[in-house]
């Protein structure tokens, strides 16, 4: 049997070191992180203010003594190559730009460093596996099967782009489902109170800035579109383009309703607010339910023979004794 050495050209001992050397770090990082206090809405509210300053540009008529402000553009260069290699131009383009916006990137730059980065990931992952392989030597014993290992790298870093965009998509709109119920029963109270609807998502974001900034950072930017937009309705249905939430869908349809007809919003809101938190109990009971079915399989591999170990075996060290002495 070939030893670990033979199968990929490096020493036990200098594997331990990288292994050891790669937990350490691993364990600083999530000490660290741990210890680290973050404000959540620091980078939200720059984003905020800059979609204001956008919205109030294009209705606010500037006067000709102003000198208009000239944005910097960070990815110029990477747009410039979008550009030039067309990457920007196909059907697909709109898509992944709704995508990105589900997942939290909307800015304008977002949809060229991804597209910059699906082009040049497989190529760079490409390029490092063939130095790996072909260069350096690693696992010298496998010679045969370098061309699929570099073409898995390749392949890899092909879909990376997009499993990172479906990871944070799925992981945001997690977090605004958990924090749904509780904002509807804020909204209740302040329509309730006589605010108005942007004051109300105003109000809502900054009492849940902090446990739920997600859902905080899209009812703040719907009430800034709520009082520049002048079409209102196009507020809410922007609200819920941003989000791949049914549930949020629901409440901006009852919203868009009391816009149209003028119906009083803590009544439907309040219905709303129940029923979203009867779902969440009953996805929290249904976890709970197959709890049982999940550790069954960890019972069985890690705990069961542990305790067999522990009940038989000064049994079975006496018995052995006991035979070998006769």
């Amino acid at each position: 049997m070939e030893s670990i050495e033979q199968v990929i050209g490096i020493s036990t001992v200098d594997l331990l070191s990288a292994v050891a050397g790669f937990v350490a770090l691993i364990v600083m990082l999530a000490v660290y992180q741990t210890a680290l206090i973050r404000d959540p809405m620091k980078g939200r509210i720059k984003d905020l203010n800059e979609r204001r300053e956008a919205l109030k540009s294009g209705l606010v008529t500037t006067s000709k003594r102003r000198s208009p402000v000239k944005k910097v553009d960070k990815v110029g260069m990477l747009r410039a190559i979008a550009d030039k290699l067309k990457l920007l131009q196909n059907e697909q383009t709109k898509k992944i730009s709704h995508n990105l916006m589900q997942a939290g990137y909307r800015s304008n730059d977002a949809i060229v460093i991804f597209q910059i980065a699906k082009l040049t990931l497989p190529l760079v992952l490409g390029l490092v596996g063939v130095v790996l392989f072909y260069g350096i030597g690693v696992m010298p014993t496998q010679v045969d099967m370098y061309p699929v290992f570099s073409a898995a790298l390749v392949f890899f870093g092909l879909k990376l782009p997009d499993i990172m965009v479906s990871n944070t998509k799925a992981k945001r709109t997690d977090a605004l489902r958990k924090g749904l119920p509780d904002a509807l029963d804020l909204l209740v109270i302040c329509a309730e109170a006589g605010l108005t609807l942007d004051g109300a998502l105003n109000r809502v974001a900054r009492e849940l800035g902090r446990g739920y900034p997600e859902l905080a950072d899209e009812f703040s930017l719907t009430s800034i579109e709520l009082g520049f937009l002048p079409d209102r309705r196009q507020a809410l249905l922007n609200l819920s383009e941003r989000v791949d939430l049914p549930a949020l869908r629901g409440v901006v349809t009852t919203l868009v309703q009391g816009e149209r007809y003028g119906t009083p919003l803590a009544t439907s809101l309040r219905v709303l607010s129940a029923e979203f938190r009867n779902e969440r109990l009953m996805k929290a009971e249904e976890k709970a339910a197959r709890l049982p079915a999940i550790l069954t399989m960890p019972l069985i591999l890690f705990i069961l023979p542990t305790l067999f170990i522990v009940l038989l075996g000064p049994a079975a060290c006496k018995m052995s004794d006991d035979f070998l002495s006769k």
